[in-house]
């Protein structure tokens, strides 16, 4: 029996060097993309899972992932079928806080796992030194919600010079704006071929019943009107100095409101274990003062405790520590107590129960929300795979 799925198959069948691997949350992109490296750079052969063929010609391995995906040795996981070790078959996996460490290596086959690659900071920089030289994939459930994500994949595998280039060429500003601010693209032909070009679909056939549902949650009306004419903040007792400030102050009428601790509380007597996704301390400290009548247990930037192995559990996870690198299945149900900014990050947060071997035939996703402007401002980005914008919203006004 072949080691890999059939859309798996088809998938390592369409990679070449330079792609993106794009596949679901949970999806198996690690066994594809090791395939592929084993396969068709190195010349093994996997089509027997209790007989792997060795390579021909070994082409050494570095994976770049998340500091966590790297500390809980989840490649190791998937090396082991393989029968190979890192740090003792010319095999490297590390995080992307250290990728400068690997810009001057030559002729080595590169995964980057969990796509950071867009922008234009410092990891991108080192990541055009590292494809110039060598070979690579990237594996990720979101490659890009626009043309301006794909720069510096189109850049390396050389559409563009640079980044200038593209932007000159295809990007179109706004004319009034106080800085740079891309509107429209014109030649979207060419740019829609050239992200087919880089892009290979895995397509997961998914089993798996899922039930998403939101649940509308009361927020404080007087509060959140004297806050957006006034500009007041009312613990600091002082006005409100920016525009991030102001953004918080007015989620907040409806994040801490005790509504939203019911509608958790009831969704905790429906489904024994759950996890909940929140964004601020302030939810944190609320959340974690509550009465739950089960183990409760954190993640975030200060706390890395488990998730719990009792019957019944709660276990607190901030979006920015916890939205990716690891997995659950042992619970089938996820409450985001509040939405994050981010499309993508409320996909990968989702894709933690959302695997491969889960046990669940059914996997539930509850969504609370109110119906403040801003609540609805930034689900109406969510529901269009963008990224809400302060700024517009707080100057739409």
């Amino acid at each position: 029996m072949d080691y890999l799925r059939d859309y798996q198959r088809e998938a390592v069948e369409s990679l070449s060097n330079g792609k993106i691997l794009k596949g679901s949350v949970g999806s198996g992109k690690s066994r594809t993309g090791l395939v592929y490296w084993y396969e068709k750079v190195c010349g093994g052969d996997c089509h027997d899972e209790h007989n792997f063929k060795p390579p021909k010609h070994f082409k050494n391995l570095i994976i770049i992932t998340t500091a966590k995906k790297r500390d809980d040795k989840e490649w190791e996981r998937e090396l082991a079928p393989f029968g190979l070790i890192p740090g003792q078959d010319n095999i490297i996996i590390d995080s992307w806080q250290n990728i400068h460490k690997y810009v001057n290596y030559f002729g080595v086959f590169f995964i980057f796992d969990e796509d950071h690659v867009t922008g234009k900071g410092k990891w991108v920089k080192c990541f055009y030194k590292i494809a110039r030289k060598n070979q690579w994939i990237i594996l990720t459930a979101t490659p890009g919600d626009n043309y301006e994500q794909f720069i510096p994949v189109f850049v390396a595998n050389g559409y563009f010079r640079n980044r200038t280039q593209m932007l000159m060429e295809h990007a179109i500003y706004a004319y009034n704006s106080k800085y740079p601010k891309i509107i429209d693209w014109r030649g979207r032909g060419r740019l829609n071929a050239m992200r087919r070009n880089v892009l290979v679909q895995m397509n997961y056939r998914h089993q798996i019943e899922i039930t998403k549902k939101d649940i509308f949650c009361d927020y404080d009306r007087i509060a959140y009107k004297e806050l957006w004419k006034n500009r007041w903040n009312l613990e600091k007792n002082k006005p409100v100095e920016s525009i991030s400030e102001l953004c918080y102050l007015l989620r907040l009428t409806g994040n801490l409101n005790e509504s939203r601790i019911e509608a958790c509380k009831e969704l905790l007597e429906k489904h024994s274990r759950v996890i909940i996704f929140y964004n601020f301390d302030s939810e944190l400290e609320l959340l974690e003062g509550q009465e739950w009548g089960c183990k409760v247990a954190v993640y975030n930037g200060h706390k890395h405790e488990f998730i719990p192995n009792t019957k019944k559990w709660v276990y607190l996870v901030n979006y920015g520590s916890g939205s990716e690198a690891w997995n659950c299945i042992t619970c089938n149900t996820i409450i985001f107590y509040s939405q994050n900014y981010s499309y993508k990050t409320m996909v990968q947060a989702a894709g933690r129960i959302d695997r491969m071997n889960t046990p669940f035939d059914h996997l539930y996703y509850y969504y609370l929300k109110s119906r403040s402007p801003i609540d609805i401002a930034i689900d109406r980005a969510l529901l269009e795979k963008k990224m809400f914008n302060e700024k517009d919203f707080i100057g739409g006004k």
